[in-house]
Order: structure tokens, then sequence, then C-alpha cells
């Protein structure tokens, strides 16, 4: 029941904040609003930790880790993401960060010497074929230098990186590092390493005071960010990377819908064949063999009677 209630929460949080992303975009440069969002959510996830007198005080290679965590999960993967959605609706870049699916598996078996299951090369191509279909008009003509093409590798790109958040999330729960307390470190150190970035960079900290962007990057770092980091990390800790990633699969069914009503989203032939085929991908990646053929079984049953 709990995980089914995380489930939840996570894919309608999640699957919304690609939109709640759009309206950060614009006026502010992307990486001052992340130092806002991620700062923002610091002092949340500390009050947090500090009410509830929780033990902070970690060795050096524990806090080596939390600055992991906070590059891959906290920061510079969420850079990289906004940046892709100047170039992308919040439907397809969230299509693109479905594929975060395999590569959890993949680097599960990188990190944590787990078998890959023959399924999920199938997923994988299938998960492949369907970017591929997303995105055909730019892929046909092989024009690498056009917005879709460099939206989709930046996407891609910071999927990767949250990809390596997550398998960080594992790790520090396998050290018996409390999920709230990890958060709240990771996210203190990815605001300040934005903040270092930030300042690096020579971007201008200046606020826009429309209420779509403050009411945005409000839902963004608490919702977005403490809310659905935590329900989602504990997923990571009760039933594993690629359990939890059943969540995934359905942020995209949540975004596009908002992007329609939203953004005016158009649905066309590819971007269909594409949707349906990543979708699949992921779902036969998540369903083992024995269950597929309890289903069919069941079916066969039905048919008899």
């Amino acid at each position: 029941m709990r995980s089914t209630v995380l489930y939840i929460v996570t894919v309608l949080i999640w699957g919304s904040t690609w939109l709640a992303i759009e309206f950060q975009l614009g006026v502010v440069a992307p990486e001052v609003s992340l130092v806002y969002r991620f700062s923002i959510a610091a002092l949340l996830m500390w009050g947090y930790c500090l009410i509830k007198k929780l033990p902070m005080k970690f060795c050096r290679k524990n806090h080596l880790f939390f600055m992991v965590l906070a590059c891959c999960n906290f920061g510079f993967n969420y850079l990289i993401l906004y940046w892709a959605q100047n170039y992308l609706t919040s439907a397809m870049t969230s299509i693109a960060f479905s594929t975060l699916l395999v590569m959890n598996i993949i680097n599960t078996r990188i990190f944590f010497g787990k078998p890959i299951a023959p399924r999920i090369f199938i997923g994988a191509i299938l998960g492949l074929a369907g970017i591929v279909a997303l995105f055909w008009q730019d892929v046909k003509s092989l024009d690498f230098a056009s917005e879709a093409i460099i939206g989709l590798s930046l996407s891609l790109a910071g999927t990767f990186v949250a990809s390596l958040g997550n398998m960080t999330s594992v790790r520090n729960t396998k050290n018996n590092i409390g999920i709230m307390q990890g958060n709240a470190w990771g996210m203190l150190y990815g605001s300040l390493f934005l903040l270092i970035f930030t300042l690096f960079n020579g971007s201008e900290f200046n606020v826009d005071t429309r209420l779509p962007y403050i009411v945005s990057l409000l839902y963004l770092s608490l919702f977005g960010t403490v809310i659905a980091f935590a329900c989602y990390f504990v997923l990571l800790k009760d039933i594993g990377p690629e359990k939890a990633s059943y969540s995934v699969v359905l942020f995209p069914v949540v975004a596009v819908t908002l992007s329609m009503i939203f953004e005016g989203f158009v649905w066309q032939t590819s971007t269909v064949i594409g949707f349906v085929l990543v979708l699949t991908g992921n779902v036969i990646v998540l369903t083992p063999i024995d269950k597929i053929k309890a289903f069919f079984d069941v079916e066969k049953v039905v048919e008899q009677n």
C-alpha cells in the first residue's frame, strides 16, 4: 500500500514538473532559477531534519557521495534538462527522460553487479526506435545542429547524469544513510555548486516577479524537489531502482496530457509511433517473462470458459 501511494505521488508530481519548468525559462537564467529552487528545498529539508532531530553528522567519505548526489540529482542534471527545454516542449523532454529506466538497469549492472535480463535488450531497442520516431523529422535530415536534436542530446545527457545520482542514492541507502539526511546534505551541496557555477558563469541574479514564475518556483522547490525526491528515494530503498523506475513509464503520460492543454502540443504520426514504442519498451523492460506467460495463460483459460 505504501509503495502504491508513493508511486502515485511521484508520478503526478514529476509528471507535472516538466510543465512547471517552462514557466522558469525566459527572464531568469536557468542556473539562477536552480540556485533559488535548491536553496529553498535545502532550507525545507534541513528544517525538517532539525525538527525531527535526525542525526546529521557523517564521515568524510559519505560527504563525498553527498556531493556526487548533489551534482547528479540536485544540480547539473536539472541544469542540462532546463537547457533542453529551451529547445523542446515539456512533453518531448519528458518522453526522452523516460529512458532513465534502461539507464538505471544498465548502471545497476555496472555498479552493483545485477544481471541484465534478455528482455531488457528488446525493450531498449524499442525505446531507441521510439526516440528516433519522435524526432524523425530531424533525424532523417541528419541536421545535428537543429534545435530538436540539440534538445534531445541535452535531455539524454541530463537523464544519464540523473541515473548516476540514482545509483549514488542506492549506495547511500546500502550504507545506512537516512533518505532525509542524505537529501538534505545533497540539496545543500547542490545549491552551493550551482551558486559557484553561476558566479563563474557571470549570470545575473535577477527575479521574475510575475506570478507564474513565483508559483512554479515554489511548486518545484517543495513538491518537485523535497516531496517527490523523498518519495522516489524511499521507493529505491524499498523495491530497488529497477522496480522504482515503473514510475518513469507514467511520467510522459501526465506530461503529454498537460502539454496538450497548456502548450498546444500537437500529435503527428511519427510522434504517436514514437510515444507508443517508448512506453512499450519500458513496459517490456519492467515486466518479467513469468508474468507475461501467466497473463497469456489466464487469457487462454478465459477463452476456454
